[in-house]
């Protein structure tokens, strides 16, 4: 790699913490220095720090060492990252920690979360008027207690000028990746999700959950086995009224309770299926186009590339570029 400045990274821990929202940031950003710094120097100096330093003992009951906050006084840092998790149900923001985040904040170039740390970043202040994500099961809380963040309970991570948040746990290495990579460029972020052996590299945009998970967290479970099915069928020509056979139930029956349990129609739930799966074709596979598009059901190329226009606003080319281990074998 050429001349570059090591970035400053730090991570903020706390008693009780989630350890893997240290550890797998912290881990990101190692490997990529590892495998990328040469004699430049390392791509990223990581601290991690918390409010008196020594060990803290995270939810894993594994103990982490820290140096104090104070020792970082008159440090040039890049990024902040706040980890998340809690005892109990109630997030305890350390008051010298919100402290520390709201003197730091207008010189550090990037303000992180992950998972519950956006708790820590609202106590600061931060995230006032900015669209952020946290884990799904916070959400509600999150929003009561700091009515004016937008909160997307749907996205892995979220950017948000200078504020970067991200969903629960593994979230975080999700972003610390798409970091990595506006700092470095894309392959560097590639190279390092590889190397953590994490050859699917998802965006920002993607749900927090597949779609038959998601659908498998509606109330009642009456449609799991039919989602099952769905996910094994892909291919096939995927009628309501094929559905509806399948569901044991009337196609107008089936039309009707399905929208009404699941808020979404068949059709719907179909083509997000479809769409989750070639995503992961595109990621994982060197196949071409045309092939992904007869596996997942879509009788001509052109309408898989109308699907993602439609919902993702870039084309099957651009997503592979982007996130797939395979470059662009394939694309013709």
């Amino acid at each position: 790699m050429k001349a570059h400045t090591t970035l400053r990274v730090v991570l903020l821990a706390y008693d009780d913490m989630n350890l893997l929202d240290l550890s797998g940031p912290l881990q990101a950003l190692t490997t990529a220095s590892k495998r990328h710094g040469g004699s430049a120097g390392p791509l990223y100096d990581t601290i991690v720090a918390s409010a008196e330093g020594g060990l803290i003992n995270t939810s894993a009951g594994l103990p982490v060492m820290t140096v104090p906050i104070a020792t970082l006084d008159g440090m040039a840092i890049d990024t902040i990252i706040a980890a998340g998790g809690c005892k109990g149900q109630e997030f305890y923001a350390h008051p010298a920690l919100v402290k520390w985040i709201v003197r730091q904040a207008p010189h550090a170039r990037r303000l992180c979360s992950v998972c519950t740390g956006a708790f820590l970043l609202a106590a600061a202040g931060q995230l006032q008027g900015k669209r952020v994500a946290t884990h799904w099961e916070w959400v509600e809380r999150l929003r009561q207690l700091y009515p004016q963040v937008d909160i997307d309970a749907d996205k892995i991570f979220i950017k948000d000028g200078a504020i970067w948040t991200s969903a629960g746990v593994s979230a975080g290495i999700d972003l610390t990746l798409a970091l990595i990579e506006e700092d470095y460029g894309h392959h560097v972020a590639i190279e390092t999700a590889r190397q953590m052996v994490m050859f699917i590299k998802r965006s920002g945009g993607q749900s927090q959950f597949s779609v038959p998970l998601a659908a498998q967290t509606q109330e009642g479970g009456r449609f799991d086995a039919l989602h099952t099915w769905v996910a094994a069928h892909l291919h096939e020509n995927l009628t309501v009224e094929r559905l509806a056979e399948q569901a044991g139930m009337t196609p107008r029956t089936f039309a009707r309770t399905y929208a009404s349990q699941m808020g979404r129609t068949p059709a719907r739930m179909v083509e997000a299926m479809r769409l989750e799966a070639a995503c992961r074709a595109l990621e994982k596979t060197a196949l071409p186009l045309k092939t992904i598009a007869a596996n997942m059901g879509y009788m001509e190329e052109q309408n898989l590339r109308r699907v993602f226009q439609r919902q993702l606003g870039i084309s099957p080319g651009q997503y592979r570029s982007r996130f797939s281990s395979h470059g662009t074998a394939g694309q013709h």
